[in-house]
């Protein structure tokens, strides 16, 4: 397989400052300790707490956007498209379904011009020979893909963007990941299969 990369795709934590994302994720701080939390357009802090580390998939699509159209709504913005095109619902116990792929499609196609190509079920190798000139794609993975020397126990859960590919690997931004895991992770297709749920989407831009 030939190499191909897209250079430079911004990328965009599910959280306001990547930085501060290991303090979360590894040491279960408040979110809203991290002084820049309402840069992510969110006023509300019980609202912020809730949704950040559910917007996975909205910070693939800004990085997207910050590619292909530049101008990148921030999360809030982003969230509340997605709840009104019911790509997100809230459960009446409080849980979050989604994201479903078939609406978060039509609401991409809708608003941004995106095509999306679903693939419920399939092999990363179909995900991996979608990238190219004007197209990323979108896996389910384990979160715990951020600690890739650890053994993993769950597939699936958590989506990241990828953007380039080789013979042996793919390059991928992680909305969850701590420092060496965020932006412009490589990793070989093997160790990507561990935490990968046999599921995705291919989003290609119209332009």
């Amino acid at each position: 397989m030939p190499v191909f990369r897209h250079p430079a795709v911004p990328y965009f934590s599910q959280w306001a400052d990547p930085r501060f994302v290991h303090r979360i994720v590894e040491h279960r701080e408040d979110p809203c300790l991290d002084q820049t939390w309402r840069t992510s357009g969110f006023d509300d802090p019980q609202r912020y707490r809730f949704w950040a580390r559910r917007l996975c998939g909205l910070a693939c699509l800004r990085s997207m956007l910050g590619y292909w159209q530049h101008h990148v709504p921030n999360a809030s913005q982003l969230l509340d498209q997605a709840m009104h095109h019911h790509a997100y619902v809230v459960a009446a116990d409080g849980s979050v379904g989604g994201l479903y792929y078939s609406r978060f499609a039509h609401w991409l196609l809708e608003a941004f011009g995106l095509v999306v190509r679903i693939y419920p079920r399939n092999d990363v190798s179909e995900l991996i020979n979608g990238i190219g000139p004007g197209s990323m794609a979108m896996a389910s993975v384990s979160p715990e893909i951020r600690y890739p020397s650890r053994p993993n126990v769950h597939q699936g859960g958590h989506l990241v963007l990828l953007h380039g590919r080789d013979t042996h690997g793919i390059w991928f931004h992680n909305p969850s990941g701590i420092t060496g895991t965020q932006a412009d992770v490589y990793m070989p297709c093997a160790q990507f299969k561990r935490f990968f749920a046999n599921r995705g989407m291919v989003i290609r831009s119209a332009g």
